[in-house]
């Protein structure tokens, strides 16, 4: 994996922080807290854009859907195709 372009002892510390939530509802708190309202939305598409593209969506579909811009899209399919496979992992887990 190649995740030493992220590792810092504060990203550390935000990862931490994360595993400690314990709900929804102080996931929704702390990001609240912690992120823009836009860079929440944005996120949360992304992992919607992996979903519908791992239940082998089109790009009309998915733009149609989430209003994503093909670039976001793109950026996610090479995430799902080259990346460390942490969509797949999440989405898994989260049964979708």
């Amino acid at each position: 994996m190649q995740l030493k372009k992220l590792q810092s002892k504060s990203v550390e510390q935000l990862f931490e922080a994360i595993l400690t939530l314990k709900s929804v509802e102080e996931a929704y708190i702390f990001f609240d807290d912690l992120c823009t309202v836009n860079e929440i939305q944005s996120m949360a598409q992304r992992l919607e854009v992996a979903r519908m593209l791992r239940l082998g969506g089109t790009y009309t579909q998915i733009v149609g859907e989430t209003s994503a811009s093909t670039a976001t899209i793109s950026r996610v399919k090479r995430s799902l195709n080259y990346g460390n496979d942490g969509y797949q992992m999440t989405l898994e887990r989260l049964g979708r």
